[in-house]
């Protein structure tokens, strides 16, 4: 007889009351049903009012409508960084984050600012991004007391040197993209030693406004995708799953278990996984349904013939 399959649970954590608000939530939640977690936590300043630099980026307003962001960020949070000070998640939030830690939950870095990572990575340089993960490092280790040992960007943005970063910092393994199984990523044809475990199912943002889905029905949509069982990771917001979307969260969790499937923190699925075996892979910028521009993505397998892009 075949193991269950098993479901990873990543929680991206952006701003600081999802950190305050649907952290101890999700905690309490995941607990109650038995369930593994990895916690990945936004350390620096929340800046999310400044995300409204995007609205002239292609789907970046049709996504806003979809998936109505006053009613799950809130007002005050969306004017962080312009028309209000952006708080200092890890320093304002410190014994929040060591409470999921000690309630048995993994836990690593998410970004240091979760607006500027996203919206600037693309273009940046080595000295910029090596700043920006020092950063996080850094205030990982004043929180926690230890070397953070996954890496999950924010969202899914990277470049090469992100990626470089991934290894030379120490992480044990990251979860920066989307893809369908783990793989060693390879960009410029570099082979990167620190292994990728990518989201492999959407996330409920991507779903709502899209044919026919709601807050009501989006448990039930996603759980049409899990059916067949096979090894995934699914990345939640403690902004969503956290708050307003905690009752499909909560219907996500019952429906999972009912299909057979382990429900563990990434850490776990690494352990079980012979890393040595994993196949190589392109890393790939692409579009992915229900969310705006580019996103790192799982690309063709590398085979050590191709020559650097």
């Amino acid at each position: 007889m075949s193991p269950p399959a098993t479901l990873a649970l990543k929680i991206d954590v952006d701003t600081y009351r999802g950190t305050r608000e649907g952290v101890p939530c999700l905690v309490e939640m995941l607990k109650r049903h038995g369930c593994g977690a990895t916690f990945l936590f936004s350390l620096g300043p929340d800046h999310t009012g400044r995300a409204i630099r995007r609205a002239l980026r292609p789907g970046f307003m049709d996504k806003v409508g979809r998936t109505s962001v006053l009613s799950h960020y809130g007002l005050r949070t969306l004017l962080y960084g312009t028309l209000l000070p952006g708080p200092d998640i890890g320093t304002r939030c410190a014994a929040i984050l060591r409470r999921v830690r000690d309630a048995g939950f993994e836990v690593g870095i998410h970004t240091w600012d979760h607006v500027k990572w996203q919206d600037g990575v693309a273009g940046a340089d080595a000295e910029w991004t090596q700043w920006q993960m020092a950063l996080a490092c850094q205030r990982f280790r004043e929180v926690f007391g230890a070397d953070p040992a996954v890496h999950g960007a924010a969202g899914w943005q990277m470049n090469v040197h992100a990626y470089r970063r991934t290894q030379s910092l120490g992480f044990h393994y990251a979860s920066d993209t989307r893809g369908t199984h783990p793989f060693v990523p390879v960009i410029c044809a570099e082979i990167v030693a620190c292994p990728q475990f990518p989201t492999t199912l959407p996330t409920l943002d991507e779903l709502i406004g899209l044919d026919g889905v709601t807050d009501a029905n989006v448990a039930e949509r996603l759980l049409g995708i899990t059916r067949e069982p096979r090894d995934h990771v699914y990345t939640l917001h403690a902004e969503l799953e956290g708050m307003k979307l905690a009752p499909a969260f909560e219907a996500l969790l019952e429906g999972w278990k009912a299909q057979g499937y382990r429900l563990v923190a990434l850490g776990d699925v690494v352990a079980s996984t012979e890393l040595a075996a994993l196949p190589l892979h392109r890393v790939v910028d692409a579009p992915l349904a229900g969310r705006a521009g580019l996103l790192a993505s799982q690309g063709p397998a590398f085979l050590g013939q191709e020559s650097s892009p």
